[in-house]
């Protein structure tokens, strides 16, 4: 990557060149705690900062505050004995979290996740602060976000084999009490709005910072900003990075997600264009899990759509169906072709709540279906006939799905959905973002820390970092709760320096 020099607007996956302290004039503002973003992530750092007596700027490229996050259902990924979950007879613990999370971790950061399960009732807690309360009900079925204002449900593949044997399953999807499945968190960010201004936080919006200012030592000690031709200069103590992904910047999809610049709808406002990431990688920063993406089409629910069985252009299955979306969707992006169906019978089919992926056609006899398909002869009776027979007895011998779903497909004419990337719907987004500490501290790639730098967030990279062990709501659980300890870092660093 080549670096650009303050006077030029970076691009793509160029990193923007530093700029000397040196080179300020004297009267440059000075600020305790810059936070570059005000989603989900720099709103809680921000909080925090404040609260800890630290003199606080928020920098927001956008006109109002919220970026990505306002644009969930408002789902965090909580445990460990919350109240929802005392409330709904849901027994957990934080060493169950744990391992969970331990076990669908890619590369798991033991500390971080510990960190994480130890302090989620506390955090809960935090969020009710900000003046609101998740609904203490529990809503059973199996569905992609809750339809109404339910305050719990499983979002991961807790009962998912092999994950179920490796931590006893609790439900930990907690959603603020907004009905549907997009703009719950609006509801957050406007009380975090609040709080920041009762605080004494002052916030620019239409105003992004362009390139981190360095002293000789290379510590960062401030931020270069732009707010449309206007340019400026801020020194701070801390400066925290929470500006996003990468998801709408082709080139850097391009380079590190190809997957995502295919046939995905992109998940993402139009400033998740990875500058944060870029101005942490100039100053050394490394970058983790650059190339995993978030990809799902859901194709439940309803639920009993989970009864069927998939299968790939061999016809043979490759995937629990029962997992969770994200995991599933994964696995089919894998297959050859990224092409898969589910095949239903008449006594289990019903259509999909969201039109994501379409109904091929229905099949009187199997043999017509797999050469509708173009799929081997005899390939997927040979499939069901495995998967039927063990289901009557109550296993799934090849794939372990939970006897919840088991039910054979026996009764035709049999339905197909076709899960192919590209005549599906998939949505997506990135994962991958700064190497950082549990406080927030951003690392290179020997363990040092980048001197006055915090991320968290999307530019991060936290506990989400692949989509087969996504569970909903994991990423604004722990860019809030990393957000909050990047902030709260900050402002103490500030302090002790002082």
């Amino acid at each position: 990557m080549t670096a650009t020099t303050p006077d030029t607007a970076t691009k793509g996956t160029e990193v923007p060149a530093t700029v000397p302290a040196s080179s300020l004039p004297a009267d440059t503002p000075t600020y305790d705690v810059v936070v570059v973003g005000f989603g989900i992530a720099g709103g809680c750092a921000a909080l925090e900062a404040a609260r800890a007596g630290a003199r606080v700027l928020v920098l927001e490229r956008a006109a109002v505050h919220g970026g990505t996050s306002s644009l969930s259902g408002g789902h965090f990924y909580l445990g460990g004995g919350t109240a929802v979950q005392q409330a709904t007879g849901h027994e957990d613990s934080v060493e169950e979290m744990y391992r969970y999370l331990v076990a669908v971790s890619k590369e798991p950061e033991h500390d971080k996740i510990r960190a994480y399960c130890e302090g989620s009732v506390e955090h809960f807690d935090w969020l009710e602060g900000l003046g609101f309360e998740f609904e203490r009900s529990y809503y059973p079925e199996k569905a992609v976000i809750q339809p109404g204002t339910q305050g719990l449900m499983y979002t991961g593949s807790e009962k998912v084999w092999p994950y179920r044997e490796q931590a006893r399953p609790a439900p930990r999807g907690h959603k603020v009490p907004v009905a549907g499945d997009t703009e719950g968190t609006k509801m957050v960010m406007d009380l975090l709005r609040d709080r920041l201004e009762e605080a004494g936080a002052e916030v620019r919006y239409e105003t992004g910072a362009t390139h981190l200012v360095v002293d000789d030592a290379g510590t960062v000690v401030g931020v270069a900003w732009r707010s449309f031709e206007t340019t400026g200069h801020v020194l701070a103590g801390g400066v925290v990075l929470a500006a996003g992904g990468f998801v709408m910047n082709p080139d850097m999809v391009a380079e590190h997600t190809p997957q995502l610049a295919e046939k995905p709808f992109v998940l993402g406002s139009t400033y998740d264009d990875g500058l944060g990431i870029r101005l942490g990688n100039s100053v050394g920063a490394e970058l983790k899990h650059m190339a995993e993406p978030f990809v799902t089409a859901p194709f439940y629910p309803p639920s009993v759509l989970l009864t069927g069985v998939i299968v790939n252009r061999e016809g043979k299955r490759f995937v629990a169906e029962d997992s969770y979306h994200s995991r599933t969707s994964q696995f089919v992006v894998e297959q050859p072709g990224s092409a898969a169906y589910l095949v239903v019978d008449s006594e289990h089919v019903e259509y999909a709540k969201y039109p994501l992926v379409p109904l091929i056609d229905g099949y009187e006899t199997l043999a017509e279906l797999e050469a509708a398909l173009d799929l081997p002869a005899g390939s997927v009776q040979e499939t069901l006939e495995r998967y039927n027979d063990a289901a009557d007895r109550g296993e799934d011998p090849d794939f372990h799905k939970h006897p919840d779903w088991l039910a054979s497909q026996r009764v035709g004419p049999w339905a197909v959905f076709d899960l192919t990337l590209g005549k599906a719907i998939y949505a997506g987004f990135t994962l991958g973002g700064m190497r950082t500490t549990v406080d927030g501290e951003v690392q290179r790639a020997d363990g040092s820390v980048v001197a006055g730098l915090y991320a968290a967030g999307a530019c991060a990279s936290n506990i989400a970092q692949d989509g087969k062990g996504y569970c909903s709501g994991t990423q604004l659980g722990e860019g809030s709760f990393f957000g909050r300890r990047a902030g709260l870092a900050a402002a103490r660093s500030r302090v002790a320096s002082a």
